[in-house]
């Protein structure tokens, strides 16, 4: 099983035991009001069908959703993961945390093992990321990791009656040196 570690965090491969956890956590308006597709209210027992199906995905080499917990205290505090596309030797970047944890700079942490990730073990060549205009905590952790501001999508999703912006970052493994 694949396991990186930061000085505050562990992040592995989500397993079968993290629905519950999860469910508690991304039950909430605020975080989904600001992600591209996790719907609220949550549905219960969802989170175990989206372990499933990454499992299988990390099984077959397609991405790896990892559960950051607390190297402390062992709490799942959210997901980060990567969704690659081999043909073009990249992947997409996407995450979220629990809302007790924001602002504690726990997801930069995060991102940027998972990002070291896939240009040191993957060989990788891109890894790009999407957000929210109006989630600017997110754009700043990407800010944060060294990824590239590479445009903003008018109106580009519709989410919940609405049409919002998404702002595109990118890095290069050439970027990191």
């Amino acid at each position: 099983m694949i396991k990186l570690e930061t000085s505050r965090l562990l992040l592995r491969l989500l397993q079968p035991g993290d629905g519950e956890q999860m469910e508690v956590l991304i039950n909430d308006h605020d975080i989904a009001s600001t992600t591209l597709t996790i719907p609220h209210p949550y549905p219960k027992g969802a989170a175990d069908s989206f372990i499933q199906y990454r499992m299988e995905v990390a099984r077959k080499g397609g991405g790896y959703s990892f559960g950051i917990l607390d190297k402390s205290s062992g709490s799942f505090m959210g997901l980060v993961g990567l969704h690659i596309d081999k043909t073009h030797n990249r992947a997409e970047l996407a995450y979220w945390l629990g809302k007790p944890y924001w602002n504690k700079g726990y997801m930069t942490e995060a991102a940027e093992r998972v990002v070291r990730y896939a240009f040191d073990e993957l060989k990788l060549n891109r890894v790009w990321a999407a957000a929210m205009t109006k989630n600017p905590a997110s754009t700043h952790v990407m800010a944060k990791i060294g990824m590239r501001h590479e445009g903003t999508f008018r109106q580009h999703i519709k989410k919940w009656g609405v049409y919002e912006d998404v702002a595109y970052y990118g890095l290069l493994k050439e970027d990191k040196g």
